[in-house]
């Protein structure tokens, strides 16, 4: 049965609860709702409490505008109280941007894992290209054009036309399309290029685990480590042959050791190609 949180500003944020034990929220991140991250809530429920949401405008959660982060920030407060006051939180792709945003600002989060956030360079032709594709993005979905909007983030990401131009046509994607301006927000794309927040990043003083698919695009490699120099307490761990799309079967195994405390346990080290604790130099596998 769906259960409901109301955000500070009002918004039914819809929910699904699973398992017993420390709580863990599941953040997902652009295109994706509720049954995206259903498997991992399954897997993780063996040891955990699982909230397994829909974020604002998608799914069973209503929405509120103007929109703002700080109002997502506030949504995944609201579940956390709702489980007692305090939660770790995983986050994947832009959702793990948003997590780590919030805890950066203080929310009552007890550990974090970021898999993949899709920070980009910090060089002037990469934020140029952020700020870019977010504003087309952005007019796309401003002017009801949702097929445009994925179509054309979709093919910025390297997808065929063909493909892109389909997944457009899709009624579940062009459903969700509104939101995507929100996953931008998240992740600095208007602001700041989408690059990484450093002094966001150096406050975050809790565990981190940062995640990273062996054969995942280079650039989510450099993000992940650049993220592990700067976390005061983190760990970058690679999923062996896995990719932004990660299985839960391998994603869940490596979540519930960290969360647990048990990162030296033959379960985990079966699960991640090579694991480092940073700040660190040079990574050897």
């Amino acid at each position: 049965m769906t259960n409901f949180v109301a955000s500070a500003d009002g918004t039914r944020i819809a929910f699904d609860r699973f398992g017993q034990g420390a709580p863990v929220v599941l953040v997902s991140g652009l295109f994706c709702s509720r049954p995206m991250t259903q498997d991992l809530a399954n897997r993780l429920a063996e040891q955990f409490t699982v909230i397994n949401y829909d974020r604002r405008g998608r799914g069973e959660s209503s929405d509120t505008a103007p929109y703002a982060v700080r109002r997502e920030i506030e949504d995944l407060g609201a579940l956390i109280d709702a489980v007692g006051g305090e939660a770790a939180v995983y986050g994947h792709s832009s959702g793990a941007g948003l997590a780590l945003l919030a805890a950066a600002t203080g929310l009552s989060i007890t550990r974090v894992v970021l898999h993949e956030p899709p920070y980009g360079g910090n060089d002037a032709a990469s934020r140029a290209s952020a700020r870019k594709l977010a504003r087309n993005v952005w007019t796309a979905v401003a002017r009801g054009d949702h097929d445009t909007a994925v179509t054309t983030f979709l093919i910025a990401s390297g997808i065929p036309a063909e493909a892109a131009q389909d997944s457009g046509r899709d009624p579940g994607m062009r459903a969700v399309a509104p939101t995507m301006p929100y996953d931008f927000a998240v992740m600095g794309n208007f602001n700041d290029g989408g690059t990484i927040p450093v002094d966001l990043v150096r406050s975050v003083d809790i565990p981190a685990l940062v995640l990273l698919g062996s054969t995942s695009p280079e650039f989510f490699a450099t993000t992940a480590m650049r993220l592990t120099k700067l976390l005061p307490h983190a760990q970058l761990c690679v999923l062996d042959g896995q990719n932004h799309a990660a299985p839960a079967e391998f994603v869940a195994p490596a979540v519930a050791a960290f969360l647990t405390g048990q990162t030296e346990h033959a379960t985990y080290k079966r699960a991640v190609h090579f694991c480092v604790h940073g700040p660190f130099g040079r990574i050897r596998r």
